[in-house]
């Protein structure tokens, strides 16, 4: 359980974990918090791999606020990110870790999901990378690359 009380489903677990080992199967998951946000559980997984399509999904999250006014949304998400080296010296794989939390977000929904990740990102073991989102430009593929090739953080 994290700091805020939020609970991971173990369809987190379950569903990062084919991703882990079925390579190629599941390309990425995004993560919300239940509607009553009590629990991190699984909002989509994907096969899709155009890094482009999963981008949209982060910038068009949406999140309910106490009042039930609908906003922009904060989601967690691991992405199978596939990356070449220097030439000759192939390719590489890095599971990683995203905290999606933009700018215009509620404070309420930030605030929470900051104090939930925590709880995430342990009950996710094979995280290579990990990277802090929070405008659309920290998601471009080039910035993400830059920052999952040095490992991330």
């Amino acid at each position: 359980m994290s700091q805020s009380g939020v609970s991971v489903a173990p369809e987190c677990i379950t569903t990062f974990n084919e991703l882990k080992l079925g390579k190629g199967v599941i390309k990425f998951i995004i993560y919300k918090l239940s509607d009553d946000a009590k629990q991190v559980v699984v909002e989509e997984e994907s096969k899709e791999a155009d890094w482009e399509v999963f981008r949209q999904k982060l910038l068009s999250a949406k999140t309910k606020n106490r009042r039930g006014d609908e906003g922009v949304g904060p989601r967690y998400a691991v992405y199978d990110f596939d990356y070449e080296l220097a030439p000759g010296e192939g390719k590489r794989s890095k599971i990683t870790f995203i905290a999606w939390s933009p700018d215009d977000a509620g404070i309420q929904a930030k605030m929470t999901y900051a104090s939930s990740k925590d709880a995430l990102k342990r009950s996710l073991n094979g995280i290579a990378a990990e990277l802090q989102a929070n405008e659309a430009d920290d998601i471009e593929k080039d910035e993400v690359l830059k920052a999952v090739s040095k490992g991330g953080r």
